[in-house]
């Protein structure tokens, strides 16, 4: 929630005053946006998503709203005051964005990898220019807006990648190959983000490769801004489920958890599949005695009842539960010889899936005999925003990846110069040098070269970062199926 900040001042302080300090006659500067390395072992590649969000939302919507159709008088009131109260006045030039605001568009272009991209380290993923000659200072000025927006979602859509990679390795070796894999994992991030807004733009990140999650805002946000619709095609699923509210108010009034197990299965969802936490007092005495009472009722229950266990060894629970269900319930087994839980009954674990957990679940499911189809798994907050490698946990911030916004190259009066950063001590801090042409060798892995002006670079017809925004209107309007299928190589 913005509260209807001035665009303007969704800036650093100091931002305020570069126009002044950039060269005389600069007339075009060009920045990229680029993860510099991985401080994730597993990772050396990061999912392209969120920028035509961002684009919509700010770029267009908030920009043309709180700035462009609003009278330059209350704009450059709010900033003169925000400005003059911190920075002081006389510091920082006002005549900058007069001239913006009558422009009365952004001038601004952005040149990116389609998103669903994975990017190795390095390669610029999108770029960002001045359209109109007195605007060099914009693009940077846009810097911390941009940065601050960008990274979450595609850090979530990497997260949301690597389980879906765990899911098809597993899948791939124990399941029939018709069986549904989008519907491996649920997220159920929403209560442990770190705001409304970071949850949604987490769950668009993981809906590029499951449609399974809790957090149902998601739905009108990627409706809105990729260019999908839920009553026509799979956006993203929710499923009925208790929680210990419901369990233990039931337990209250009746004495035990048969009646409501037995009401879900006749009464409330006789033709629809659900899932029951089942941990709120003992969870192996449901199991073990509750569920061979109801078994007439499971059986002829028109869906599926997963069995959800909320506490204890995650990895011990959910596996325990699938050998004990086969024992009581039976199954088939499937084309590459593993073991299928009769369709009335499933495990689940909602949340405390972490990578290695996910993993392990699965090996010693296939390690006796069971296809990985037999659980459901949910991940929750802490895989999105923090990972577990060789017993150190590692947050996830911009600088999981050190992604940066730098400006390599600029026009003085249209005369080009290359510029960068290569600081002695800085490793990684090192930048691009001029504009970049990012490319895909003959492995088809994407690679970049440095030192072009604007013009060759553009110009290029090796150029895989495209134009996809231009003075304050959008070039390339993707959709939800398209990054999908991107990803996932036509098999989301």
């Amino acid at each position: 929630m913005l509260y209807n900040i001035n665009p303007m001042l969704l800036i650093d302080f100091y931002k305020a005053v570069h126009a002044e300090m950039l060269p005389a006659k600069i007339t075009k500067s060009v920045s990229y946006f680029t993860p510099r390395m991985s401080r994730v072992r597993m990772w050396n590649k990061v999912v392209m998503f969120g920028l035509q969000g961002f684009v919509k939302t700010y770029l267009i919507d908030y920009f043309n709203e709180r700035f462009f159709e609003r009278p330059i008088d209350e704009v450059i009131s709010e900033y003169e005051r925000i400005m003059d109260a911190s920075l002081g006045k006389g510091v920082y030039g006002l005549q900058k964005i007069k001239d913006l605001h009558a422009l009365g568009y952004l001038p601004i272009e952005i040149w990116a990898l389609p998103e669903g991209t994975k990017v190795p380290m390095h390669v610029p993923m999108f770029c960002i220019t001045n359209t109109h000659d007195d605007f060099a200072w914009l693009p940077q000025a846009l810097e911390s807006l941009i940065s601050a927006e960008a990274w979450h979602p595609m850090l979530a859509a990497t997260v949301g990648a690597t389980y879906r990679d765990i899911v098809n390795k597993f899948y791939d070796e124990t399941c029939d190959d018709s069986v549904l894999r989008n519907k491996a994992l649920g997220s159920f991030d929403f209560r442990g983000e770190e705001c409304t807004d970071s949850a949604i733009k987490a769950a668009a990140g993981w809906c590029l490769s499951f449609v399974n999650t809790a957090t149902v805002p998601v739905i009108p946000y990627l409706e809105k801004l990729y260019n999908c619709d839920c009553t026509k095609e799979p956006v993203a699923f929710g499923s009925p489920s208790t929680e210990h509210a419901v369990m233990c108010s039931n337990y209250a009034v009746d004495g035990d958890e048969v009646t409501l197990l037995k009401r879900l299965l006749t009464e409330i969802y006789p033709d629809t599949s659900f899932s029951a936490v089942l941990d709120s007092y003992d969870y192996w005495n449901v199991i073990d005695n509750v569920l061979p009472q109801i078994k007439p009722e499971i059986m002829a229950h028109n869906g599926c009842m997963l069995m959800r266990g909320d506490s204890g060894d995650c990895i011990e629970v959910v596996t325990k539960t699938v050998f004990k269900l086969w024992d009581e319930f039976g199954g088939t087994i499937n084309s590459k010889g593993y073991k299928v839980l009769d369709p009335h009954v499933k495990a689940i674990y909602g949340d405390s899936i972490t990578i290695q957990r996910c993993e392990r679940i699965y090996e010693i499911l296939k390690d006796n005999g069971f296809a990985a189809s037999n659980v459901a798994l949910g991940v929750g907050s802490f895989s999105f925003q923090c990972v577990e490698e060789d017993g150190i946990l590692k947050p996830f911030t911009r600088d999981t990846f050190s992604s940066c916004i730098k400006a390599t190259y600029c026009e003085i009066d249209h005369k080009p110069y290359p510029i960068f950063k290569n600081p002695k001590e800085g490793g990684f801090k090192k930048s691009q040098k001029g504009c970049c042409l990012v490319y895909k060798n003959d492995n088809g892995e994407l690679c970049y070269k440095d030192e072009y002006t604007w013009k060759e670079a553009s110009c290029n017809s090796k150029q895989e970062l495209k134009a996809i925004f231009r003075n304050s209107e959008l070039l390339i309007d993707d959709s939800l199926a398209n990054i999908r299928n991107r990803l996932h190589n036509n098999n989301f």
